[in-house]
């Protein structure tokens, strides 16, 4: 489908990547009423971890923050299969949760975190402003800096 969504990707350059399949006993999204809840996304491209590390240790704030972006996309994939292919159903992002493989005394999650929300806002404008927790972990699954999930009001 081609929407003002699909014409924002296309003017940010941006290729959405396909929703990854579960690995486990869950779903990717879940609908309830006028609510999409997305399973939390990794930074996987082309069915590979692209992000591997703890922030403060083996990875930078920026490797981080392009981590989070990456998992944001995977969630907007996920999103847009929810809405049938038609992303111009989505009002608006309503919350956002990133979490943060840290190393002790790594404080900056919310540094981190400002890739997957920067991104929302280019990509939804307004409707991309949302709530969010930023939060440091031990352990993430596969050893990825960052998973994120998102929740999101369609039409």
């Amino acid at each position: 489908m081609s929407g003002k969504i699909e014409a924002r990707l296309a003017e940010l350059g941006i290729t959405l990547p396909v929703p990854a399949v579960p690995v486990a006993n869950y779903v990717p999204y879940a609908v309830t009423g006028n609510l999409v809840y997305t399973s939390g996304q990794v930074p996987v491209a082309d069915g590979a971890v692209v992000w591997k590390g703890k922030l403060g240790a083996e990875r930078s704030i920026e490797d981080g923050a392009a981590a989070a972006r990456l998992c944001a996309l995977n969630c907007i994939a996920q999103l847009k299969a929810a809405c049938g292919g038609d992303l111009d159903r989505v009002k608006r992002i309503v919350k956002v949760v990133i979490f943060v493989s840290s190393a002790a005394g790594f404080n900056d999650q919310p540094k981190v975190g400002n890739g997957a929300s920067d991104v929302l806002v280019e990509i939804f404008g307004d409707a991309g402003k949302h709530a969010r927790s930023a939060v440091g972990v031990n352990e993430l699954p596969l050893d990825v800096t960052t998973e994120v999930e998102i929740v999101a009001e369609i039409a």
